[in-house]
């Protein structure tokens, strides 16, 4: 099936978002999530439908669509000034409407009980602006009316149609003299002016607020320069990112930053690149190493060719998935969404039951008619329906913006549950690369004397292990020595001279075939034990050493795993090296439990096995361990920020870093507490004000009129928002070293 995530408007409640979502749905050949928060609807479609079909669905359910999404965030700019008039307008229609209920000196001419025609002639026209001004609401309420998706619009629709005329039906009978003092009684403008204008100043910060819950996308976006210098033979030339073609050289100096996703040809230079990784320290990078668009260059030129450009760049990539997962709806959201679908009707429904309740007992009927507005406007599913799309969206961000890509919302929900950490070993505890891990000397020869012989030689080898000889190569100083009849002995070695001595740097056989005799020790035969390459050196027919070359392990695997052990966690290791290596990569991170020598097809049963009584976090190094990490309850990479497209796991971490893993779990978790926040605040309102609105409480004195009613509506809106946006706040955890410096 294709996808394509199409931008909508019109929506202003989750009664909205499930309407629509449940029409494209019941059309054949549509699969689709509609994201009330990012105003989006995420579809896949069969081949027989098109993006104009789509569209039109959208159109026949009420709403707009506004093209296909492209990454770029718009927002239309709300002036703020009508909502500063409508506010003094409010202030003096409350002034006049319930200034002398309260002993404030009547307003010549406008006392209702000495003027009451030119008081019920000032209040009509001070509410009819108001009208204007909430056009919208009775335009959604009435179009979402026909299309049989009521919402929030309509709630408020009904309730304040009723109100202004009931109100005007008094002041008709105020204008022709008939009970006057009863009818200025009845008159509710007021009301209604105030409750459409609560409504509106409550979609204005709301708004404001949701906007604050995409920061994290639009930071992703704007990280990108608007500019890049082109290399033209031995010109340079300013060009925007548009004019850039694969294949193209550009130029990157000090303080600028990298425009798009490529390979440097030339140069080395450090870059910044946390805004994509979290990782604070910069990355040296030279020439073959890959760069990334919005790299900050902090102190070299380079030149690199363009490789990813425009959407299929490292940061279009992050925010696709981004804005793909936060489409996602987990389990909690889908039970809330089911809610919420059914709340407008049965307040519909409750609200017309109360109008006759009060008629049947020959109750007032302004008050009756009051209760009913009360109903209609004291509801809100506007809270509960944002009360989980709002934390995902806002926790998903932060985990990005801080180097931890969430594929989907369902994610975080299960994250909360993990109760089983499997590890790979190569790649994920380790680095996935050799390293020298010591160097056994005979006594004639130091550490030193030995390397600056060896890494000469390795620098003009081929073979994957002389770029452990590299690496250490960049942190020491080594003197530079010429080597002649350099000679690659495949299978066993290589040598060559150094100074006017012969250098053999290669295993026992090599050795063994110039007769030279080779002093293996128990540490060395233990260390080849564990999987360890050991080479021997050897100068003329001396033999100088051994350098034991190991994949190193991450420097914060340990601790890692003890802070997962502390919270509970079961932790094992899942690798198809030997038992020996193994063993002692479990070892020394603290791993009890190991499962060795096991090739893709038995890891996938050991983690059926598992799977049966557990929630079981896969951990490995991407694409080669994808079908264990399909397989998993949550599958999570340790990936290259470059490799996020063909990632096949549920969570990547961008900068190799297995400490962003407890930074997940801490993230699931604050994420679900604040979601079960956010839902119980949103019931625990509609419990409390739906009663007080029917008039349950009357006989104890507690009651309100449509006007607090819509200013307490638009404050449970506001107190869901405020609370998801506490989790932009971004807390990580205490490491180890923290926590005992503080309990002492």
């Amino acid at each position: 099936m294709k996808k394509v995530i199409l931008k909508i408007d019109g929506m202003t409640c989750s009664a909205c978002s499930n309407g629509l979502e449940k029409y494209l749905n019941a059309q054949e050949g549509v699969e689709a999530t509609v994201n009330l928060v990012l105003a989006q609807a995420f579809c896949y479609y069969e081949d027989n439908v098109t993006i104009e079909d789509l569209e039109r669905f959208v159109k026949e359910a009420g709403f707009e669509s506004l093209g296909v999404y492209d990454g770029k965030e718009e927002h239309k700019k709300v002036k703020r000034y009508p909502y500063v008039l409508f506010g003094l307008l409010s202030i003096l229609l409350l002034y006049i409407s319930m200034g002398h209920m309260v002993g404030l000196p009547s307003i010549p001419y406008l006392s209702p009980h000495d003027n009451p025609l030119y008081y019920a002639i000032c209040l009509y026209a001070l509410t009819i602006p108001y009208l204007f001004f909430a056009k919208d609401i009775f335009a959604n309420g009435i179009k979402n009316l026909i299309h049989r998706t009521p919402n929030m619009d309509t709630l408020v629709m009904v309730g304040c149609l009723s109100s202004f005329i009931y109100s005007l039906y008094h002041f008709v009978l105020i204008l022709l003299g008939i009970d006057v003092m009863m009818a200025v009684e009845s008159l509710y403008f007021e009301s209604t002016a105030m409750v459409l204008y609560f409504v509106k100043l409550g979609r204005f910060f709301d708004g404001r607020s949701k906007e604050k819950t995409k920061e994290a996308i639009k930071e992703l976006v704007s990280f990108t320069p608007a500019e890049a210098t082109l290399k033209e033979g031995n010109r340079e030339r300013k060009v925007t990112l548009d004019e850039i073609h694969v294949g193209d050289v550009l130029i990157c100096k000090p303080g600028e930053k990298v425009a798009v996703d490529g390979t440097i040809l030339k140069g080395t230079v450090h870059l910044n690149e946390a805004f994509i990784t979290g990782e604070s320290r910069p990355s040296k990078k030279s020439v073959g190493d890959s760069v990334v668009a919005g790299s900050m260059n902090l102190d070299g030129y380079i030149e690199y060719q363009a490789e990813k450009i425009g959407k299929d760049s490292t940061i279009s990539e992050i925010v696709r998935l981004v804005v793909e997962a936060s489409n996602t709806k987990a389990k909690i959201q889908k039970i809330a969404d089911k809610v919420s679908s059914y709340f407008v009707p049965f307040i519909f429904v409750l609200a017309f039951l109360t109008l006759g309740g009060y008629l049947l007992l020959k109750m007032p009927i302004n008050e009756a008619v009051t209760s009913f507005v009360n109903v209609l406007v004291v509801a809100c599913p506007c809270a509960l329906g944002l009360a989980t799309p709002l934390a995902m969206m806002v926790s998903i961000g932060a985990c990005a913006k801080h180097g931890i890509l969430v594929k989907n919302n369902e994610t975080l929900e299960k994250g909360s549950k993990i109760d089983t950490v499997v590890f790979d070993k190569t790649g994920t505890l380790t680095y996935g690369e050799l390293r020298i891990k010591k160097v056994y000397t005979e006594d004639s020869t130091t550490q030193e004397e030995l390397l600056n012989l060896v890494i000469p030689l390795e620098e003009k080898s081929t073979h994957p292990i002389a770029s452990a000889f590299l690496k250490y190569k960049e942190t020491h100083e080594i003197p530079e020595k010429e080597v002649q009849n350099f000679q690659n002995k495949e299978g066993m070695g290589i040598v060559g001279e150094i100074e006017g001595s012969h250098v053999f740097i290669g295993n026992e056989k090599l050795l063994r075939e110039f007769h030279i005799k080779v002093l293996k020790t128990e540490k060395i035969k233990k260390r080849e034990e564990e999987g360890a390459t050991v080479i021997y050196v050897a100068r003329d027919q001396e033999f100088l050493g051994s350098i034991v070359l190991q994949d190193a392990i991450r420097e914060n695997a340990k601790d890692v795993i003890s802070e997962l052990k502390r919270m509970g966690k079961e932790v094992l290791l899942l690798t198809g090296d030997n038992k020996g290596a193994a063993v002692a990569v479990a070892k020394n991170v603290g791993i009890e439990t190991v499962i060795s020598s096991v090739i893709p097809k038995q890891k996938l049963k050991v983690l059926e096995d598992i799977l049966e009584n557990k929630k079981v976090m896969m951990v490995g190094d991407g694409i080669n361990d994808a079908p264990s990490l399909a397989k998993s309850t949550i599958g999570v990479s340790i990936s290259g920020a470059t490799d996020i497209a063909t990632d096949s796991a549920d969570v990547i971490l961008l900068h190799d870093d297995l400490d962003k893993l407890i930074d997940f779990f801490y993230a699931s978790k604050r994420t679900m507490r604040n979601i079960k926040q956010n839902l119980f605040w949103a019931f625990f309102y509609n419990l409390c004000m739906i009663p007080i609105a029917i008039g349950c409480l009357k006989p104890w004195g507690i009651s309100f009129n449509p006007m607090i009613a819509g200013l307490a509506m638009t404050l449970s809106s506001l107190t869901v928002v405020m609370n998801a946006l506490r989790l932009k706040r971004w807390k990580r955890r205490k490491k180890k070293k923290e926590r005992v410096e503080k309990k002492k």
